[in-house]
C-alpha cells in the first residue's frame, strides 16, 4: 500500500475539521450565541462548492448587544486599566495559542477563502501571530510626553485607549487582515466588536476563542459575523462606537465615511483598493528576476490583494522580450488544488468573484487588449472557482483593465517610452497604494520614488513586507496606517494635563 502523499494528508485533515463540525454562532462577552433573530447563512468552499458550515448572520440587534458588551467591558477596566505589561502578557499567550493552532487555523483559511495551504502555513498563521507578538512587545515601551512649556507650568501628553473599536475586515487575508486591527487595537487597551467578511467568518470566530483561552476578558473581543449591508452597516452606524478600522473595497469605505457623518463623527480609517504600477526600465539588468517578481507578486493569492502590481509598465524597448518572459512564467501559477501544499495558485473566494473577474477578462479583449497568457476559467468539474492566470499586452491606461481593481489574476501590461511618459501613466490613477521602479540609474530610482504617489514605493523588488513597515496608501486607497508603531495611533487619544506650578 502507498504511503499517503502530503495532498492525501491535508484532505484528511480536511475532513477530520469537517466531520468535527465548526461553531458558526457569534461571540459576544466571551459565549456563542445564535443570532437574535435565528437567522443563518451558508459558509460555501470555493474549492468545490460544498457547505462547509452555517454561520450565524448577525443583524442590527445583534450589533447592539456586542456594542454593550465592548462598552461594559471597557467601562469596568478589565482591559483597559490594565498596565501594558499585564496586557503584554496576555497578548503574547494569544501569540502562542495562534502558533500551537497552526494547522487548525490554515486549514479554515484555505477551506474557507481557496487560498493555497502552502500559502496559509508559511505566511497567514506565522504573520498573524507575529503581529500580535510585536504589539504585545510594543505597547509597554510607547511612552507619553512632557511639552516644552514655560518654569510656571508642566504640561503632560499621555495617550489613552480611543474606547470601543469596530473591526471590519475583508476576505483575502481573514486572519492578517484580523491581526492588524487586533494586534494594536488591544494592546493599547481598546475593546473590540470584530466584523469579518460573510465571505471567510471563520477563521475569525476561532481566533476570538484562542484569545479568550489566552486570558483575554469576557466582552473585550467580540465577533459578529453578517453581511455588509447588515451587520456592517449597523456597526458603522452606532453611536457607542469610538472609531471604526476598515479594510475592503474602496466604495465601501465611502460609505465609512458617510457612516460616521451619519452618527457620531467616530473616527474611521480606511484601508482600500489599489492599482498599483510596477515600473520596469530598460536599463535593469536583470529581466529574470524582474519579470520572475513581476508575475509572483500579482498571482500571489489568486490576484486577490489590494497592492498587487496589476498594472506592469514596460519601457518600449524592451517590451516585446519581457512579454515572452510573462507569458511563459504565467503557466507555473495554474491553479491547482489548494489543499496540495505544492499548489501556488488556488481558487477565487465565490462563484459571484469569478463572474466579475472572468467579465473584466472579457472587458479587456473587447477593448482591444491582446491575452498572451490565460483568459479562461478552469478546473470547473471540481465544482471550485479556478481561473487561470492571464497576461494582457496592448493595454492603454484608459481602458477598464487598467482603471478599476479588478481582485484576480489578471496582469495589464501597458508600454512607455520614456521616463516623464512612465511617471504620467503610473500616477494616473485614482488610487495610490504601493509602486516599484525597476531601474540600475540611482537617480531616476530616488526622482520617481519621490514622485510616485503611492504609500510604498518598491526599488528593484516588490512585495517586501514586515509588521515594523506602516502600510497604507494615498487617493482612493484610503487613509492611516496598518502596521508598525504608527498604527497605535489610530487606537489611542492625546490628552493634555496642564499643571500650574506656583512660585516657592
Amino acid at each position: 500500500m502507498n504511503a499517503p502523499t502530503p495532498r492525501d494528508l491535508w484532505h484528511g485533515r480536511a475532513n477530520d475539521l469537517l466531520g468535527r463540525g465548526i461553531d458558526g454562532r457569534l461571540l459576544i462577552d466571551g459565549q456563542r450565541y445564535h443570532a437574535v433573530d435565528g437567522r443563518c447563512f451558508d459558509c460555501v468552499s470555493p474549492l468545490d462548492g460544498k457547505v462547509i458550515a452555517r454561520v450565524a448572520r448577525g443583524q442590527a440587534a445583534d450589533i447592539d448587544l456586542a456594542v454593550a458588551s465592548a462598552r461594559a467591558a471597557f467601562a469596568d477596566g478589565r482591559w483597559s486599566a490594565r498596565s501594558p505589561g499585564a496586557r503584554k502578557k496576555v497578548l503574547l499567550a494569544f501569540a502562542e495559542r495562534i502558533r500551537a493552532a497552526r494547522d487548525e487555523l490554515a486549514l479554515l483559511e484555505t477551506l474557507d477563502m481557496g487560498k493555497p495551504i502552502s500559502a496559509s502555513l508559511s505566511a497567514d498563521v506565522p504573520g498573524t501571530a507575529r503581529c500580535i507578538q510585536w504589539y504585545a512587545e510594543a505597547v509597554d515601551k510607547v511612552y507619553g510626553e512632557i511639552a516644552p512649556t514655560g518654569g510656571d507650568s508642566l504640561a503632560l501628553v499621555s495617550r489613552e485607549p480611543v474606547g470601543v473599536v469596530a473591526a471590519i475586515v475583508p476576505w483575502n487575508y481573514p486572519l492578517l487582515m484580523t491581526a492588524w486591527k487586533l494586534g494594536p487595537a488591544l494592546a493599547a487597551g481598546n475593546s473590540v466588536v470584530l466584523k469579518p467578511s460573510e465571505r471567510s467568518p471563520l477563521s475569525a470566530l476561532r481566533l476570538a476563542e484562542l484569545a479568550l483561552e489566552a486570558g483575554l476578558p469576557p466582552g473585550v473581543l467580540n465577533v459578529v459575523p453578517g453581511f455588509g449591508g447588515e451587520a456592517g452597516e449597523a456597526l458603522a452606524l452606532h453611536m457607542d462606537v469610538d472609531a471604526v478600522g476598515f479594510t475592503g473595497s474602496t466604495r465601501t469605505g465611502r460609505l465609512m465615511l458617510e457612516y460616521a457623518g451619519r452618527s457620531n463623527l467616530k473616527r474611521v480609517y480606511n484601508e482600500l483598493g489599489g492599482k498599483s504600477a510596477n515600473v520596469v526600465f530598460a536599463d535593469f539588468d536583470d529581466l529574470d528576476r524582474a519579470a520572475a517578481t513581476a508575475v509572483g507578486s500579482m498571482f500571489y493569492n489568486q490576484g486577490e490583494s489590494c497592492n498587487a502590481p496589476s498594472r506592469l509598465l514596460v519601457q518600449e524597448s524592451i517590451a516585446d522580450d519581457f512579454i515572452e518572459r510573462l507569458a511563459a512564467l504565467a503557466p507555473g501559477y495554474a491553479p491547482g488544488d489548494p489543499l496540495d501544499p505544492g499548489t501556488r495558485m488556488g481558487a477565487l473566494v465565490d462563484e459571484r468573484h469569478t463572474a466579475v473577474v472572468m467579465d473584466y477578462i472579457r472587458s479587456g479583449l473587447q477593448q482591444g487588449a491582446r491575452c498572451v497568457a490565460g483568459g479562461e476559467q478552469v478546473l470547473q468539474a471540481s465544482g471550485g472557482q479556478f481561473v487561470a492566470p492571464t497576461v494582457f499586452d496592448a493595454v492603454d491606461n484608459s481602458m477598464r483593465i487598467a482603471r478599476e481593481e479588478i481582485f484576480g489574476p489578471v496582469l495589464s501590461v501597458i508600454r512607455f517610452s520614456n521616463e516623464q511618459q512612465a511617471l504620467q501613466i503610473a500616477n494616473d490613477s485614482s488610487y495610490g497604494l504601493h509602486a516599484a521602479v525597476w531601474t540600475r540609474n540611482l537617480d531616476r530610482a530616488v526622482r520617481m520614488s519621490r514622485a510616485l504617489r503611492a504609500g510604498t514605493v518598491h526599488i528593484n523588488e516588490y512585495d517586501e513586507d514586515d509588521i515594523t513597515v506602516p502600510f497604507g496608501g494615498v487617493k482612493q486607497s484610503g487613509n492611516g496606517r496598518d502596521k508598525s508603531l504608527h498604527a497605535l495611533d489610530k487606537y489611542c487619544e492625546l490628552k493634555t494635563t496642564w499643571m500650574r506650578i506656583d512660585p516657592a
